[in-house]
């Protein structure tokens, strides 16, 4: 201890995304990437949702497909197609699709 605080080694979070999954590129760490975008896709739908005071069923009628599909999107997004994605944004969310490739 140094003046009553305790000696920690701070680490970024990119650094901690390192050791727990190992570095970009690997297999574990392209795994959480992908689920993270997955989780961030959900929660971004949820959000949207229910800024519109949507319930899942409703969000599922508008877009023709299913409250459980909804719900599972929302807690889970991948393997979701493209194309009921760019249906549940414009028929169901009034909104736009827009995609980006970064490398």
């Amino acid at each position: 201890m140094k003046n009553g605080t305790l000696d920690k080694k701070l680490t970024s979070f990119s650094e901690h995304l390192d050791d727990q999954y190992g570095q970009r590129g690997t297999a574990g760490r392209e795994e959480y990437e992908e689920e993270f975008e997955a989780f961030k896709l959900g929660a971004m739908i949820q959000e949207l949702r229910k800024k519109q005071g949507l319930t899942q069923e409703q969000l599922a009628d508008r877009c023709g497909t299913t409250k459980t599909y909804i719900s599972r999107i929302e807690n889970n997004a991948s393997d979701i197609r493209l194309s009921t994605l760019m249906r549940i944004v414009r028929e169901g969310l009034g909104g736009n699709l827009k995609l980006s490739v970064t490398s």
